[in-house]
């Protein structure tokens, strides 16, 4: 396998991820100020669970790229172009608390029992104090007030 460089070049939209999130966002302007549940993306699209989520990721990256709205995924909303300049800030808060919990169980499940059978082990040392210092990050973004 080829090695894989570093940067934001490093992986390549491709044509039809770029298609999917063309009918995405066309979608999701024609519901607006609608929301669109998951369900009901893929019918307005006629993509398929997969091709949806490459399409939303693709999307994520256009409007970043493009200045646009970000687009948000809420559990009472579903999908939709945010322009309230609070909704961000929350879904990120939310974001960080469910990554540092998933972070703090592979941490407990796997990465101490390791530690615990190669104490001196020089890879687990690094990976445990590599995510160790991720999982305080995200803690102090969705807890910024401890």
């Amino acid at each position: 396998m080829p090695p894989r460089s570093a940067g934001p070049e490093r992986e390549k939209r491709s044509a039809a991820a770029d298609r999917h999130a063309d009918a995405i966002r066309i979608a999701l302007m024609e519901a607006a100020p609608a929301r669109l549940t998951s369900k009901r993306l893929m019918a307005a699209t006629e993509l398929s669970r997969s091709q949806l989520v490459r399409g939303i990721a693709a999307l994520k990256e256009l409007c970043a790229e493009r200045g646009w709205p970000p687009l948000l995924w809420t559990r009472g909303k579903g999908y939709h172009f945010c322009l309230d300049e609070e909704a961000p800030e929350a879904w990120e808060v939310e974001w960080a608390d469910i990554k540092s919990r998933q972070i703090r169980r592979v941490l407990c499940g796997v990465m101490a029992p390791h530690a615990h059978h190669y104490p001196k082990g020089r890879w687990v040392q690094y990976v445990v104090a590599q995510i160790n210092a991720i999982q305080h990050a995200l803690d102090m973004i969705a807890h910024p007030q401890m």
